[in-house]
């Protein structure tokens, strides 16, 4: 069973500041759990209506109403793990490395960081206003995709004013990223949702790129951050292995 206090700990991890303060977060579902297990992450509890599904230390075996009150999913999943939040060593300024400028949606942060494993991007810079990538929604997105990739949260402008890296953003008035020769190593800004990449940030970008519509009308103003994330890392990857 689930005791009072495990539900109340579990229950205030949905909020950031309790995330920090516990230096814990939930994830849910049998694959995300296994998937952080294989990755080496360390589990607090595992609570589970099935034994033979997931085997770990600290495993409760727990009824369905009980997994059902403390699940943060509208239908609960058959497994709830609460895991350790892993210390994140410093960022090493070489290769690619994606940055998100206030990206607030979880469900946009959470298939980014699926597109960065799936490219081989092992770190990600994030402004201090970008959702919190432990954000049960992201984790969940993520399908345990979070513990491949490296989330740094750093002032954006002061870690571009230090880098020798060139820094590459999306713009409608910038070069065709289909012509362009993209380098090995560089930082790729990918900004907010409904803004786009903010004034402060606009004035370390080095190289201005677009991704250029084909559509006959062309009235579509703007790409899903996500969507215009897999085709940026698409082509950089693309040009390195030409």
């Amino acid at each position: 069973m689930v005791s009072k206090s495990q539900t109340k700990l579990i229950t205030s991890l949905q909020q950031k500041k309790y995330r920090a303060q516990n230096g814990l977060f939930v994830a849910e579902g049998p694959k995300v759990i296994a998937e952080f297990l294989n990755e080496g992450l360390k589990l607090q509890a595992l609570f589970s209506t099935n034994t033979t599904e997931i085997t770990a230390e600290n495993h409760f075996l727990v009824t369905e109403a009980e997994l059902k009150k403390i699940s943060f999913l509208k239908s609960a999943n058959t497994a709830l793990a609460v895991f350790k939040i892993p210390k994140i060593h410093p960022v090493k300024d070489t290769g690619l490395i994606l940055a998100l400028d206030a990206v607030r949606d979880p469900g946009n942060l959470g298939t980014i960081i699926r597109l960065c494993d799936w490219f081989g991007i092992q770190q990600i810079l994030c402004s201090e206003d970008t959702v919190d990538c432990y954000n049960p929604k992201v984790v969940q997105a993520t399908m345990g995709s979070l513990a491949r990739v490296a989330i740094h949260y750093v002032s954006l402008s002061e870690y571009f004013a230090e880098t020798t890296l060139p820094i590459y953003g999306g713009f409608m008035e910038g070069k065709n990223i289909y012509s362009e020769k993209l380098p090995q190593s560089a930082i790729i800004v990918m900004g907010n949702e409904a803004n786009g990449i903010s004034d402060q940030i606009l004035q370390k970008i080095t190289h201005k790129v677009n991704i250029p519509r084909f559509g006959k009308i062309q009235k579509t103003e703007s790409l899903n951050v996500a969507t215009a994330t897999a085709i940026f890392l698409s082509e950089f990857r693309r040009s390195i292995e030409m």
